[in-house]
């Protein structure tokens, strides 16, 4: 049986006309970036100037060794490491204006559709909770702490029990209308095409601070949206991936 390849097919898109799109009908584009409450607790993260370590591990040796880590010791991620993992996935280097960014990761249009939120279990400093990460700032948004935290992370991720042991769990959602602003019916494909590069980006920043991660495609829909308090519709999350401490030696 063939499913629906519409999404992948470029020619699909030929009968539409992108001059019908929000931004050629002269709407006001989407801001970059999700708003917070200005009475929200926030963390600040250490800036990359202010890192006071180094990451290990040349760019060759860390595609070599490129792989999928479940298993993670129970050493804690530092403040400094999480900031790192952040900023290499999501941070903005520059913010063209208030709809467009430049960051670390490619983004058809510079669109970033993406929001980050975190489940985060054990770093150092920092109240386990569900967080949110605001790239323009830097900084760490405290959202909530779940009843029954570790099993809510592990519903989500259809009894995948591993990831309750990371440091933490990446939530990724996407924001479609971000993209649809711009590129309307071709905006599924970008979206996705974003994600994967977040993703591979994460791969290879944890392996440069000894740490491992595992992409997560299967995942329970409702229960995540639920986690990171998205309405499913407007905003959903559309891959997850924990990061631990692993052996050296794996």
């Amino acid at each position: 049986m063939k499913n629906d390849r519409s999404i992948l097919n470029a020619n699909e898109w030929r009968s539409y006309d992108f001059k019908e799109t929000d931004q050629n009908q002269g709407v006001k584009p989407p801001a970059v970036c999700k708003p917070f409450p200005e009475n929200g607790i926030v963390i600040n993260l250490p800036r990359p100037e202010n890192w006071e370590w180094q990451q290990s591990g040349d760019l060759s040796k860390l595609i070599r060794e490129r792989v999928s880590v479940r298993k993670y010791l129970k050493d804690a991620l530092s403040l400094e490491e999480l900031s790192y993992l952040l900023w290499s996935t999501q941070g903005i280097r520059e913010e063209i204006n208030q709809a467009t960014s430049k960051r670390f990761v490619p983004s058809a249009g510079s669109r970033h559709a993406l929001e980050t939120y975190l489940a985060v279990l054990n770093v150092e400093g920092v109240t386990p909770g569900m967080y949110r990460y605001l790239p323009k700032e830097h900084q760490l948004l405290f959202l909530y702490l779940p009843e029954e935290f570790s099993s809510m992370i592990v519903s989500s991720v259809k009894g995948q029990v591993f990831c309750s042991t990371a440091n933490v769990v990446f939530y990724w959602s996407a924001i479609p209308y971000r993209m649809e602003w711009r590129y309307a019916v071709a905006s599924t494909k970008l979206i996705l095409l974003d994600a994967g590069h977040v993703c591979q980006n994460l791969y290879l920043t944890a392996g440069a601070i000894g740490c491992g991660t595992c992409a997560i495609a299967a995942y329970d829909q409702v229960e995540a949206d639920k986690l990171c308090q998205l309405d499913g519709e407007e905003e959903l999350i559309i891959y997850i991936a924990p990061v631990g401490k692993k052996n050296r030696e794996l």
